[in-house]
């Protein structure tokens, strides 16, 4: 006996969005569903633009969750492309209907999405592998992860992740491609195909980091990492005007030329009135492959320099929340898109990227910066 429509209906429900995350029959993509007595279900999915990079894992998924049903002899999928007024109804459906400067919504009062700005003093000290790794690891421990690529001139998040779709707009909100259940966005999405390079100034720097912040459809996350270019630049500047409330976290390596060019980045905290949730130690040494002494191939000391100094500077610990011992499968996973905390958990760097995600991922206790609805009284 054929399924009934109640129970197809149900099946659907069962499959989300791709880009969304959100169940296909929420987001009213369910055309039809035609049931012949012979057990032939035809369903119609809407898709939300045409050329949808998804097409393919939607008829997967749609094909699979009816396979399931008692009754089911042939699943046959039709794909149409919703109008202009439905991909208006859906983007009122995620987002409310908003004015048209769109709000960054981790910027309001009471945002509960913890949000981490990752910088560095200088290029090259691994502080894109650092963010990778996080989230691939605040991921894997189920928490809704985002990252945005902010280093607008030296983007590399994609590549890391293995992200290789570009994002689907929809009317002005742009869908964030997803790998290892993290959403992403980078200005090489949008580039043109080759390694051509971007020639930016301030104020485009900075519409840039609002488009990320407030046109992109990130839902409800727990976390979202922002990977900020090397230095004190616009984007930096940015970031602490258009999110006040990120916490900084700032990577260095042992060596003190690189921790005295670090400690002027995390300095910037006592002029935005930022917080600074602490200082990561990358490359900080080298496992010896025959005894496991560890070699200081970039010196000792440098993470707890910068803790140290910032802690005088701001007036308030900073801590060293941990240091990240050399792994040559760390920059191997980068040119994968495999972060090594996936592929290989138990790893010496992979457990200590992944000790200090657990102590990021814990819920501040702390007012400090929280916006509270309260005004004070006259008695």
């Amino acid at each position: 006996m054929a399924p009934s429509p109640e129970l197809v209906t149900a099946a659907l429900a069962t499959v989300n969005d791709p880009e969304i995350r959100r169940p296909i029959t929420d987001l009213d993509m369910v055309k039809s569903v035609d049931i012949s007595p012979d057990g032939v279900v035809r369903v119609g999915i809407f898709l939300t633009v045409a050329g949808c990079p998804m097409r393919d894992t939607i008829t997967r998924d749609v094909t699979a969750a009816v396979s399931k049903l008692d009754g089911v002899a042939r699943v046959h999928v039709d794909m149409d492309v919703m109008s202009g007024d439905q991909r208006k109804n859906l983007q009122t459906k995620l987002r409310g209907d908003r004015g048209p400067e769109k709000e960054i919504p981790f910027a309001r009062p009471g945002s509960l999405t913890r949000v981490f700005a990752v910088a560095s003093g200088k290029g090259g000290v691994g502080k894109s592998s650092v963010t990778v790794n996080l989230a691939a690891s605040m991921a894997a421990s189920g928490l809704k992860v985002g990252v945005v690529d902010a280093d607008i001139y030296g983007h590399s998040v994609p590549r890391m992740l293995g992200v290789s779709d570009r994002p689907t707009k929809v009317e002005d909100m742009i869908m964030p491609p997803v790998a290892h259940d993290i959403k992403v966005i980078s200005v090489g999405m949008f580039k043109p195909e080759g390694n051509t390079p971007v020639v930016w100034r301030g104020p485009m720097l900075d519409r840039a980091l609002h488009q990320f912040l407030a046109d992109v459809f990130w839902g409800d996350l727990d976390v979202l990492l922002m990977d900020l270019p090397p230095g004190t630049g616009d984007i930096a500047i940015s970031v602490a005007q258009r999110m006040p409330t990120a916490e900084l976290l700032v990577v260095t390596t042992p060596q003190q030329a690189a921790a005295e060019v670090a400690e002027r980045a995390g300095s910037i905290a006592a002029q935005t009135h930022q917080q600074i949730a602490g200082v990561i130690e990358n490359m900080a040494w080298l496992p010896c492959p025959h005894c496991d002494e560890r070699i200081a191939v970039f010196g000792e000391g440098g993470g707890q320099t910068v803790a140290d100094a910032l802690t005088r500077t701001l007036g308030s610990r900073v801590p060293l929340l941990g240091q990240v011992p050399i792994d040559l499968r760390l920059r191997e996973g980068g040119d994968e898109g495999k972060p090594l905390v996936l592929t290989d958990p138990d790893a010496p760097a992979s457990a200590e990227l992944r000790r200090i995600a657990a102590g990021l991922s814990k819920k501040s206790t702390s007012l400090k910066g929280l916006k509270l609805d309260i005004s004070p009284t006259k008695h």
